[in-house]
């Protein structure tokens, strides 16, 4: 979602600081917390996500994608390492819909491969018949794993040196026409 549907607006660093951790995955952090401190940097988070869903804007083309993805008749899955909650705005503030939604609730988290196995299942879809697009370098390991397509959208312009990991790197949603080979209108 962040960085990939929708503008990138997490401040992670600023959500470390609050919650207390250095540089380390927030999430994956989280699972190894005592049960009181888990609770209290949950609550952390998910204020910040509940703002960020509330006030995200989309990427430019983004929507415009979405639609022609759907036209050429493709099932579309959102995985997000967000929450449910933050989720349900994110899609009704953007008016976007899903064949699937796989949020941090769901089950194992990208960079694992599972979700989009399990999506894939859900969807009757192969993994190597996916595309897995995103802007991190856990969305290319979740996809590359799995078997799927994966391409890896630019923000800023800013390649970074794991960028190759990615079968192919965009600089705009709309570019997902061409590789995808779709109308987009």
């Amino acid at each position: 979602m962040d960085g990939t549907l929708t503008r990138p607006q997490f401040d992670f660093d600023a959500i470390r600081r609050d919650i207390g951790l250095k540089d380390e995955p927030i999430l994956e952090t989280l699972v190894r917390m005592p049960p009181d401190q888990r609770r209290r940097a949950e609550a952390i988070l998910n204020k910040y996500e509940a703002q960020f869903a509330a006030s995200s804007e989309l990427q430019p083309g983004a929507g415009p994608i979405v639609s022609a993805i759907r036209r050429a008749g493709f099932a579309l899955a959102l995985m997000t390492r967000n929450s449910r909650e933050s989720t349900a705005v994110f899609l009704e503030r953007h008016r976007l819909t899903f064949d699937v939604v796989w949020t941090r609730a769901d089950g194992p988290m990208k960079p694992s491969p599972e979700p989009v196995i399990e999506i894939c299942r859900r969807l009757g879809v192969a993994p190597a018949r996916a595309w897995v697009v995103g802007d991190y370098l856990y969305d290319i390991q979740c996809g590359r794993s799995a078997g799927a397509h994966t391409v890896l959208l630019l923000n800023n312009g800013k390649r970074p040196r794991w960028a190759d990991e990615a079968e192919h790197v965009i600089e705009s949603l709309d570019a997902l026409a061409v590789i995808l080979e779709i109308e987009y209108a």
